[in-house]
């Protein structure tokens, strides 16, 4: 078997993978009712359908000789942003309050500072050491 032939087999793969990644994440994105759960489809989902896509087209364009890293600096800037993006349409949606608020945090002072707990005052890991 030649590396062409190979190289369209592993183009044909990465172009079905990525195109079933796509179908998933549009279908997600489509069904899904509120932007919370709606945000992961395309995010998570979508970067993996997006990277394999453009992967066969590297692959494509090395199997036909040629060097071709334009999809390379695609694919990073993609699998940078994404995520950003999916953070920062979160906080708004809390924000707003346009979906469900996170729990509220236990009522221990100490849960996310350095701030020690009061004498006297015990916090839930002392509790478990307390038992063991």
């Amino acid at each position: 078997m030649s590396g062409e032939i190979i190289g369209t087999y592993a183009v044909a793969i990465c172009l079905l993978i990525g195109a079933g990644f796509v179908t998933v994440g549009v279908i997600g994105l489509l069904k899904f009712n509120d932007p919370m759960t709606r945000l992961h489809a395309p995010t998570k989902v979508g970067t993996i359908g997006i990277g394999m896509l453009l992967l066969a087209s590297m692959i494509h364009s090395f199997t036909l000789g040629q060097t071709s890293l334009h999809e390379l600096l695609i694919m990073s800037f993609l699998f940078v942003t994404a995520p950003i993006s999916a953070n920062f349409i979160a906080k708004v949606n809390i924000h707003r309050r346009a979906c469900e608020t996170p729990p509220e945090p236990p009522r221990d002072d100490t849960w996310s500072t350095l701030n020690s707990p009061e004498n006297g005052r015990s916090t839930s890991g002392d509790d478990a050491e307390k038992a063991a």
